[in-house]
């Protein structure tokens, strides 16, 4: 891959996207943040993107939403689920629904940078680059 990687972050929660969006700059990546899925939906219709880290539980648009819309018109993009509501039920219907991970909250920002790591390798067709 020889861009760097496109992240959105959705999450009706500012104080995440805020800690997040210069946590994964600093890792070099471009990123986009959203606090409602229907302004998140609007924008994928706009641009590419790698790297998708939804909410689920949201009031418009939830992030089982967002991830059935992204599955459908951009399969390659990888979906990763955050949510502070985690049961095995939600996780394996997020899995089957084609995320590529999910992670409960709280997390630290460096749990996320692995999950990221590992969907940056696969986006590569796992191979490592030098650009993240």
């Amino acid at each position: 891959m020889d861009h760097k990687l496109n992240i959105m972050v959705v999450d009706d929660e500012a104080i995440v996207g805020k800690r997040l969006k210069p946590t994964l700059e600093r890792d070099g990546y471009e990123v986009e943040t959203f606090g409602d899925g229907t302004s998140a939906l609007d924008r994928i219709g706009q641009k590419d993107f790698d790297i998708i880290v939804t909410d689920v539980r949201m009031d418009d648009v939830d992030g089982m939403q967002i991830l059935e819309h992204v599955k459908r018109h951009s399969p390659r993009t990888k979906v990763i689920i955050i949510t502070g509501y985690a049961t095995v039920d939600l996780a394996r219907e997020a899995l089957v629904k084609g995320a590529f991970d999910f992670i409960a909250k709280p997390f630290k920002p460096a749990d996320l940078r692995v999950i990221i790591e590992k969907a940056a390798v696969d986006l590569a067709g796992g191979q490592l680059t030098t650009t993240v």
